[in-house]
């Protein structure tokens, strides 16, 4: 492909990409052979607010990079603006015998960024319902334990078997059997397995 024709070529994509993906996209062909005046063509050009005519540069960096120079291409890169803008920005080479042209996509997510950050804002949720009702219950629970324990007067600790069962009497009047995960958690605070307790149980229903 000669020159004009690469140029040419270039340009229709260039153009195309532009327009297809709207006012936020920049697509630009540079001439790496003229880094001084290395823009040839731009579209959307309010994107980086530069020209045909304007020197090469780096969106991001200020350094010239040997990489970028010699014909490497750069993919879905974050670069900036000298105004903030945040950049996506894509870098394609073609090389010909005569000529060195590179085709440049620009485009400006800093809108989307800031949706972004707003959607996540407005997504961000606390604990599942089951969970916040669960905890709730557990709460609800503790108090019934330590209203029952200061009734019986000992500690868990110095509590013999007789103790115990008026401890799981007075929890069973409150209901407290009703809540979820209650023989576990009563079960471990009375430092009983949960066999005991439901023997325990058992021996109160046997009882009435």
């Amino acid at each position: 492909m000669d020159k004009n024709k690469a140029l040419d070529f270039l340009k229709r994509i260039a153009e195309g990409i532009a327009t297809t993906f709207g006012r936020s996209c920049e697509t630009v062909i540079h001439d790496m052979k003229n880094k001084e005046n290395s823009i040839i063509a731009i579209f959307n050009d309010h994107v980086t607010n530069r020209k045909v005519g304007d020197r090469l540069n780096i969106l991001g960096t200020k350094k010239e990079v040997h990489d970028f120079l010699s014909g490497i291409d750069l993919v879905c890169c974050q670069g900036s603006t000298t105004d903030g803008k945040l950049i996506k920005s894509s870098t394609f080479h073609l090389i010909g015998d005569d000529y060195h042209f590179a085709l440049g996509i620009n485009f400006d997510y800093t809108t989307l960024a800031i949706a972004e950050s707003a959607l996540k804002e407005l997504t961000h949720v606390g604990p599942s319902i089951d969970e916040a009702l669960s905890g709730f219950g557990e709460q609800r629970l503790q108090t019934i334990f330590e209203e029952c324990l200061e009734l019986v007067g000992k500690p868990v600790s110095l509590m013999n078997k007789a103790d115990r069962l008026r401890i799981v009497a007075l929890l069973k009047e409150r209901n407290a059997f009703s809540f979820q995960k209650s023989i576990p958690f009563i079960s471990e605070r009375l430092n009983i397995s949960r066999y005991t307790l439901y023997n325990y149980l058992r021996e109160l229903e046997d009882g009435k």
